[in-house]
């Protein structure tokens, strides 16, 4: 509650009251979790629409499985706490899409319940809810089973030939790079006819439900610049000393999980710094961290290690980058 002093005016003919209160002084009220959550479905029904066109029903199984487990899951937690029930935040529904979309198709049906048990309740209520958490949720859970489902999450679980979805008789773009240096073509990377997670073939998507989310200011932009801008110079570099050929920038920004976590995953504002200063260091840090994973370690992959590595260093970078009051040297 703020805190009000009251000062009277002397000789003006009237008392004047001057409340004295902690900025913000001026809010949105329309600007509410609700709507928020609401802005970033929107933004994700691309990568949604995409998802179901080139996996079919591998997709929508996984989303269906993802988001009523992650919604069932906050109401069972939620309860054991005696805490009022809060799924018309849509916080929940959230979590469960963006976590099936960082899934492969063909992960059996538990791999996705426990996941989304492990993200709502490891990920978030743990720590008291909505706000409260240190690292996203959904990559929470994927970290979990991707440690305890390994055959169900590796390179391996992502080709089905048997499935009858041509994207998913070949290896992923950055899987296919990494083993025998073969690149997917840039065009194919940017539509998304290719394999992987569910929400991350298409850059064409994910580049415009990313920039629904900054138009709209539900996703802070200096969070994606400094993560594309720091994967394009580092990759550059990379280039320039292998010499893996052209399109090697193009490949590392459309191929994998780049673009997907860094619009949806990396701009969590709950688990991301809150100053501008802090999210530049914060993208510029998860940036390197991906090439550094992608470049020099067995995975082929870095962006979720990334993320959560980073939401470990947000309370530090925010003690880090706290600004100094108007006048004060």
């Amino acid at each position: 509650m703020s805190e009000k002093n009251e000062i009277s005016g002397q000789g003006l003919g009237s008392d004047i009251a001057i409340h004295v209160a902690p900025s913000p002084h001026l809010s949105d009220q329309t600007f509410t979790t609700r709507r928020m959550m609401t802005d970033v479905l929107i933004g994700l029904l691309p990568l949604v629409v995409m998802s179901v066109y080139v996996f079919r029903m591998f997709a929508v199984t996984q989303l269906v499985i993802c988001v009523l487990a992650c919604m069932a899951s906050e109401f069972v937690f939620v309860k054991m706490r005696s805490k009022p029930v809060t799924l018309n935040d849509f916080s929940a529904v959230v979590t469960g899409v963006i976590l099936a979309l960082s899934l492969p198709g063909t992960a059996p049906w538990y791999v996705g319940v426990l996941a989304s048990v492990i993200a709502i309740g490891i990920g978030k209520v743990i720590f008291g809810g909505l706000g409260m958490n240190i690292f996203n949720p959904a990559m929470v859970g994927r970290a979990f089973v991707m440690i305890a489902f390994a055959s169900a999450m590796g390179a391996s679980a992502y080709i089905n030939a048997d499935g009858g979805v041509d994207a998913m008789s070949m290896a992923t773009p950055l899987t296919a790079f990494k083993q025998s240096g073969v690149a997917t073509s840039i065009l194919d990377l940017f539509v998304g006819v290719t394999n992987g997670s569910l929400g991350e073939t298409s850059a064409f998507a994910c580049l415009l439900g990313g920039g629904y989310l900054l138009y709209r200011r539900t996703a802070s932009w200096e969070i994606p610049a400094g993560i594309l801008s720091t994967v394009i110079v580092l990759s550059a570099w990379a280039d320039m000393s292998g010499g893996f050929g052209g399109g090697f920038v193009l490949h590392q920004l459309f191929g994998g999980a780049l673009l997907f976590g860094t619009f949806f995953i990396a701009t969590d504002p709950v688990s991301s710094p809150v100053t501008p200063k802090g999210k530049w260091i914060f993208g510029i840090g998860a940036g390197a961290l991906i090439m550094v994973i992608r470049l020099f370690s067995g995975y082929p992959e870095g962006v979720m290690f990334a993320v959560l590595l980073m939401n470990a260093m947000t309370p530090l970078i925010n003690r880090w980058t706290i600004p100094k009051p108007t006048g004060v040297a």
